[in-house]
Order: C-alpha cells, then structure tokens, then sequence
C-alpha cells in the first residue's frame, strides 16, 4: 500500500523531490506522473510506500 506523504505545486518541484528520495534509497510515486500529456505546471501528489513513510518524515525533517 501507499500513503500520500504530501501536495507540491508542480512538476518541477516533485521532480527536486523524487531526486533527493531516490539518493535516500526510498521509492515514491507521482500523480500523476512527469512524463505523459501532463503539463509540468499541474500539481504532483507524492506517495510512498507505508513502510517507508517515517523515513520519508525524517528525510523532509532534516531538509
């Protein structure tokens, strides 16, 4: 299962986002996601899997 861990503003920004996951080794999923006929100025949700949302907590804390 996945827990929706917070809203950004657009692509861009879920792109910085994913960037610094992926380095800390915790996967995430974007909806919807950057590539397709999304515009990247739309809003992301970024989902994470359950078992990973207290280290995605720590990760934002620490940023």
């Amino acid at each position: 299962m996945w827990a929706k861990l917070m809203t950004v503003k657009n692509g861009y920004v879920a792109k910085v986002w994913k960037d610094l996951f992926d380095a800390e080794g915790v996967a995430l999923r974007l909806v919807p996601p950057l590539t397709g006929s999304h515009s990247l100025t739309e809003p992301r949700d970024i989902w994470v899997p359950d078992s990973k949302t207290h280290v995605a907590v720590e990760i934002m804390r620490k940023v």
